[in-house]
């Protein structure tokens, strides 16, 4: 089995049942992202994308947060500092940056599930919803937060916020900053479940559990699909679902979930 070395302890990292599961470390600081962490979570996102022997990725946060998003202690010593580097170059490495997580979040063609201990903020809550489900303990909550500290938003949120909570809520959620409790955030979509603090590891885990030991490449096709599905038209939709269809025909999971069916057993998949 393939192993991921963050090189930090600021990210943990551990392969199980082919679910890969990313610990964000910094629980003092309830997980606040930092450039050690940033840059070996956005390492790990390209290993996991690649692994053969992962089938799915779970992303959540140790002690009582998720994350609550750039380390606001670390903005004042930024500010107060020497002279910055010139605007183009900061622009520069923060784009990379956010491409390294949230961009390839988004892109992975695994399937992928953020659970949520407890705060997830700004870019806490981006990479959250860069993520393609959300579980959250009953004492966790959600805010944009950028613009109690006067910042406009990163990581894409005001994209994702859109997509998945639509306009209206988005433009909300992101002007106000105000916390979305566990179960206004079921009501509006923002996760898929709410489950008990003791129990959201275990529940997170038993539910990546399944997509990783799922079809791997239908999962691929139905996320095209689906990314797809916000800016084609119904035709296109289609024509495009009809041609993945025709080459998910042609894979050994399809010929073993068929076989399945008519054996009346449950199907073992291998992603191929």
């Amino acid at each position: 089995m393939s192993r991921f070395d963050s090189g930090t302890d600021q990210l943990l990292c551990e392969v199980k049942d082919r679910v890969c599961v990313f610990t964000l470390n910094r629980p003092d600081a309830r997980n606040a992202l930092a450039p050690e962490m940033t840059g070996a979570l956005g390492r790990g996102i390209s290993w996991a994308a690649a692994a053969d022997d992962v089938g799915a990725v779970l992303i959540t946060g140790a002690g009582s947060a998720f994350c609550a998003g750039g380390d606001v202690k670390a903005m004042g010593a930024r500010n107060s500092g020497s002279k910055p580097p010139p605007m183009e170059k900061q622009f520069q490495a923060l784009k990379a940056r956010h491409m390294a997580i949230g961009g390839a979040l988004y892109q992975m063609r695994k399937p992928t599930i953020a659970a949520l201990p407890g705060a997830a903020a700004g870019a806490g809550m981006a990479i959250a919803l860069a993520c393609d489900m959300r579980i959250c303990s009953d004492h966790a909550f959600l805010t944009t937060g950028y613009a109690r500290i006067g910042l406009s938003g990163d990581y894409g949120i005001a994209w994702l916020l859109t997509r998945v909570v639509g306009p209206a809520r988005a433009r909300e959620l992101l002007l106000s900053s105000r916390r979305v409790t566990a179960d206004e955030a079921l009501t509006l979509g923002l996760v898929n479940r709410v489950t008990t603090s003791e129990d959201l590891l275990r529940v997170a885990i038993e539910w990546a559990r399944e997509f990783a030991n799922g079809p791997g490449v239908a999962h691929a096709y139905i996320k095209d699909n689906l990314d797809e599905a916000l800016f084609v038209d119904h035709p296109t939709a289609i024509e495009k679902e009809a041609d993945r269809l025709l080459k998910s025909r042609t894979t050994q999971d399809h010929k073993e979930a068929v076989a399945a069916f008519a054996e009346k057993r449950e199907p073992v998949f291998k992603g191929e």
